[in-house]
């Protein structure tokens, strides 16, 4: 298993640059799945790693597919050699198979990627869909409202994000009630 810092410079090195405010999500979403630990136990690594990977999809050298889930976990997959779990929460992340079956990529998520269910998959969508996209907290139904007001009307990531909302919804609780706020 590669470590916490590996996985905040390898996001620093694809996003930084290219894409700014990317990297300052990103960061966010790495220092709050850094602060779930207690919830995690041995599985608290894995989780930041995945934090502070999951929008690496994003990097124009990575760029394939469209599905930013996807291209990402490809790349830790065949260049970095990563972790097949840390691969997987990154295919997964926050509902991305609605996504991958909206642009006709699910076949191939699916039989690349076995999807991570459970806490860990809660705790990446907790952290990816509470955080603003410059990286500061905000509660999930804001994170969601601007998703949809960036993507506008029609778009396959507003059509996917609509329909994934309640299971998005579902995992920010989950993780809430664990952590008592």
């Amino acid at each position: 298993m590669h470590s916490v810092s590996w996985a905040q410079q390898l996001a620093g090195d694809l996003l930084a640059e290219a894409l700014p405010r990317r990297w300052a999500h990103s960061q966010g979403v790495g220092r709050k799945a850094e602060s779930l630990g207690r919830i995690l136990g041995d599985d608290a690594d894995l989780l930041a790693c995945a934090a502070w990977l999951h929008d690496v999809g994003y990097a124009p050298k990575l760029v394939d597919t469209g599905l930013h889930a996807l291209d990402g976990a490809r790349y830790l997959r065949d260049v970095e050699h990563a972790d097949p779990r840390l691969c997987a929460l990154v295919a997964h992340h926050s509902c991305a198979h609605v996504e991958a079956r909206n642009r006709g990529l699910d076949a191939e998520l699916a039989a690349e990627f076995p999807p991570v269910g459970g806490l860990l998959s809660d705790a990446l969508t907790y952290c990816d869909m509470t955080t603003t996209p410059v990286g500061e907290p905000t509660d999930v139904d804001a994170r969601l409202a601007e998703i949809l007001s960036r993507y506008g009307p029609g778009d396959v990531v507003t059509e996917s994000i609509t329909e994934a909302a309640p299971h998005i919804k579902g995992s920010v609780q989950r993780i809430e009630q664990l952590l008592g706020t």
